[in-house]
């Protein structure tokens, strides 16, 4: 939420206490920073209003991971039932 932002502060008590008048305003086009206790938590907006872009500081790019690790994959002897009756059969 910006300095510059037009959205007038509404407390969690006053959309709880004045919840018809926030509606009507905000299908005029009006738009709203939800606070609670003096802390900005959502935004109440127009649904025909844009998003915000979010800026993309740098792309997303994947680097290492378990390829990365050259572990050897070993398979498993039997099915997945066997083993847990031998792994339970341990315990008993």
């Amino acid at each position: 939420m910006s300095v510059t932002d037009p959205s007038e502060s509404l407390s969690q008590r006053e959309l709880r206490n004045e919840s018809g008048r926030v509606l009507r305003a905000v299908s005029e086009g009006h738009s709203f920073v939800l606070t609670n206790s003096g802390v900005p938590v959502g935004r109440i907006v127009p649904l025909d209003a844009p998003s915000p872009t979010l800026p993309i500081a740098r792309p997303a790019r994947r680097e290492g991971g378990w390829k990365a690790l050259n572990i050897e994959r070993r398979l498993a002897k039997g099915d997945v039932a066997t083993i847990l009756g031998d792994l339970r059969d341990d315990r008993l």
